[in-house]
């Protein structure tokens, strides 16, 4: 009878409730051990959030979650990375079949040419976030179909692919000079004061 009254008791503890309040206490417990929660007067906080976060930056307070889940490389959100965006700037000629951002790859829709036998396919695979000629990869395919519907796809070497790739490392470099510039505006000057 004393086993059976443990075994229940070890089931309770492994009651989904249980195990949630449990962690919620100790989160809290952790975040005010830390001095995440601390008692400030409202007269003393600004209403601008701006003076709040760089008065936090300038103070070393807030929470950092930069480079947990990421496995290898440095990803920023695509609407920030001038690469990706001048890549898309230079395609717009064409419809997408694919552009996914966290699989570094786009892929265009079979873009015709005057001769209605013939398209081309564009894919673009980005190998780094970083503005370099070997930071992207662009393949082109191009489909000849004969009268009887038969289709040939085959991968082509042509100037085309250097073009585009230089168009797209030229737009990127002005959407990093501007971005630069906005981010200069924005919070001023960067200077390193050395360390005493």
């Amino acid at each position: 009878m004393h086993y059976l009254h443990l075994y229940n008791i070890y089931m309770n503890l492994l009651n989904f409730k249980v195990i949630k309040f449990f962690f919620i206490v100790t989160f809290i417990a952790l975040l005010n051990g830390c001095g995440a929660f601390k008692m400030t007067d409202a007269r003393e906080v600004s209403s601008d959030p701006d003076e709040r976060v760089k008065k936090n930056m300038e103070e070393g307070r807030g929470l950092r979650l930069a480079n947990i889940g990421k496995s290898n490389g440095n990803f920023q959100f695509a609407s920030s990375n001038p690469i990706w965006r001048a890549s898309l700037d230079i395609l717009d000629f064409a419809p997408l079949i694919s552009a996914n951002y966290s699989g570094g790859i786009i892929i265009s829709d079979w873009v015709s040419t005057e001769n209605d036998f013939e398209s081309f396919k564009i894919t673009i695979k980005f190998l780094s976030n970083e503005i370099r000629a070997d930071g992207l990869d662009i393949d082109i395919h191009q489909r000849n179909c004969k009268n009887n519907g038969a289709c040939q796809i085959e991968k082509i070497e042509s100037s085309i692919t250097n073009d585009l790739k230089l168009k797209i490392l030229k737009r990127a470099a002005l959407y990093q000079k501007d971005d630069v510039e906005k981010l200069k505006e924005e919070i001023g000057e960067y200077r390193v004061v050395p360390v005493k």
